[in-house]
């Protein structure tokens, strides 16, 4: 008899583990016998989030995990300045914790643990940047559902901002800037969304098993990143680094497209549709895969 447990009783490594195996990245395929990409570029490396690159003009596919933090942090900055709807400034970013793409769908607890680690790294940077000894106040808030030592971990990793759980909002005055570091339950998001309707400032970073209601319309999404994978390799990405709009890189960063908030997002969500992009993507793969044996 399979049993079940309440998402919210699940220690956030687990979580992490389970929203990594989800979906680590979008992938389709045509036939495989019948339309390759050349040799030289089959090989594992291609999984490598950094492994391309850069390319030119406004979006660009990171080339370091150094690199893709300042990308993501700039936007951020930029979003809170200027959020999409001043009413409600919800800032969210979503991107790969890991450069090894592999190992976030491997299914190992070691891969989730390194993943959990990559995120509260970025969190440490991301508070250090949006505030200052001088200037507003930031505070890290973890889910609901995080672990006694997970919570140890970030206390011990990140310096310069309050940190505290979700359950403690209710009992807590929160001022400045929020920060909340991967989200993973319905109350975490709620309690993300009523500190922005009330006028602070939130940072939403890497949400876990979010759904079209989780995050509203609203929001800003100041920093996307998704790689889009080829017969098992990666093949492009949507970038999206605010207030630049939605584009669609291939492998090589030449920019096969661009979409606003209001081509690309679902409908009342903060959620991109990504099959528009997952289109131009495959066709750009196909015609060099054609190009490439018409020239053997």
């Amino acid at each position: 008899m399979m049993m079940s447990f309440p998402m919210s009783t699940l220690p956030l490594s687990l979580l992490l583990l389970f929203a990594v195996l989800l979906e680590p990245c979008i992938s389709f395929s045509t036939n495989p016998a019948s339309l390759r990409l050349p040799k030289q570029q089959q090989t594992s490396s291609q999984l490598s989030l950094f492994n391309f690159p850069s390319g030119g003009g406004g979006a660009k596919a990171p080339t370091s995990t150094a690199n893709r933090d300042s990308a993501a942090i700039n936007a951020i900055k930029s979003a809170l300045q200027k959020p999409r709807n001043p009413k409600c400034p919800l800032v969210e970013c979503e991107f790969p914790a890991l450069a090894a793409l592999n190992k976030l769908g491997d299914g190992s607890l070691r891969s989730a643990t390194e993943a959990e680690d990559a995120n509260i790294a970025f969190a440490s940077k991301l508070c250090s940047k949006v505030g200052s000894p001088f200037g507003p106040k930031v505070n890290l808030v973890v889910s609901s559902s995080a672990s006694r030592s997970f919570m140890d971990k970030v206390q011990k990793k990140v310096k310069g901002a309050s940190i505290c759980s979700v359950k403690d909002l209710a009992s807590t005055s929160v001022s400045g800037t929020s920060v909340f570091l991967t989200p993973s339950s319905k109350a975490d998001y709620q309690e993300a969304r009523k500190l922005a309707e009330g006028g602070c400032p939130t940072v939403i970073v890497n949400a876990l098993f979010k759904d079209q209601k989780s995050v509203p319309e609203s929001a800003t999404m100041a920093y996307f990143l998704k790689p889009l994978t080829y017969n098992s390799q990666v093949a492009g990405f949507l970038v999206r680094s605010y207030p630049s709009q939605w584009t669609v890189l291939d492998a090589q960063s030449t920019v096969l497209g661009t979409f606003t908030d209001a081509e690309i997002l679902v409908p009342k969500t903060n959620t991109p549709d990504l099959r528009a992009s997952v289109r131009l993507v495959q066709k750009s793969a196909d015609e060099k895969a054609i190009r490439a044996r018409s020239m053997q």
